[in-house]
């Protein structure tokens, strides 16, 4: 049975996938507690550079999952494309939200009466 150029079987298979990789144990990272390092002086453009690498790094991920999964690459799962593709989105949509509070701010600071 032909479904879109996808047969039947196929998506039982993906299907079985999802449900194996949904019961794998042990799916959340164990918890470490630490006592917390003393703060380090952070530069407020370190830690923008930095948050724009790791938005630009989960992108890239997601794009090459995605090309993995679409040329049929078995060691990449849908449901991990599909995270990783949420992620990249939510990291790019905190980003742009990010974005337009500085410009906003930058905006007041400029209209302030001196």
């Amino acid at each position: 049975m032909k479904t879109g150029g996808i047969d039947g079987s196929q998506i039982q298979a993906m299907i079985a996938q999802l449900k194996a990789h949904a019961t794998r144990p042990g799916l959340t990272p164990p918890v470490i507690k630490t006592e917390p390092a003393p703060a380090a002086k952070v530069e407020f453009s370190d830690a923008l550079k930095n948050a724009l690498d790791g938005v630009n790094t989960s992108q890239v991920q997601a794009d090459d999952m995605g090309k993995k999964f679409a040329m049929g690459d078995d060691s990449v799962s849908l449901s991990d494309m599909m995270i990783s593709m949420q992620k990249a989105s939510i990291n790019f949509q905190a980003t742009i939200q990010v974005r337009n509070k500085l410009v906003s701010a930058y905006h007041d600071i400029m209209n302030m009466q001196v």
